[in-house]
C-alpha cells in the first residue's frame, strides 16, 4: 500500500496549503516547506517593496537554479560528458 497518499496541510508565506503526498516523504516534504518560509522570510528582509508572489517566484527561481547547477556539477554527469568528448575528439 506504498502508493497510497495522505493529505497534510502546510503553511507557506502566511497561507496554507493542503497537498497530498505519500507517508514517507511527509518528514522531507515538511523541512522543504520550512526552508522555502525560511528562505522567502530572509528575501523579504533584503528585498523591500516586493509581494509575495515575487518572494515566491525568487525562491523558486534559486531552488531551480541550485538543482540545475547542482546536477550539472554530477560526476557520473562529468565522466559521461568526458567520454562523450572523447569520442567526439576521436572522430574530428
Amino acid at each position: 500500500m506504498a502508493d497510497e497518499l495522505m493529505s497534510i496541510s502546510v503553511w507557506l508565506a502566511g497561507r496554507s496549503y493542503r497537498i497530498r503526498i505519500k507517508p514517507d516523504e511527509e518528514e522531507a516534504v515538511r523541512k522543504a516547506v520550512k526552508l522555502a518560509d525560511e528562505r522567502m522570510a530572509d528575501m523579504r528582509n533584503h528585498y523591500a517593496g516586493k509581494d509575495d508572489q515575487d518572494f515566491m517566484a525568487m525562491c523558486l527561481l534559486t531552488y531551480a537554479a541550485d538543482t540545475a547547477i547542482e546536477s550539472f556539477n554530477n560526476p557520473l554527469l562529468q565522466e559521461e560528458l568526458n567520454k562523450i568528448s572523447k569520442k567526439i575528439d576521436k572522430v574530428l
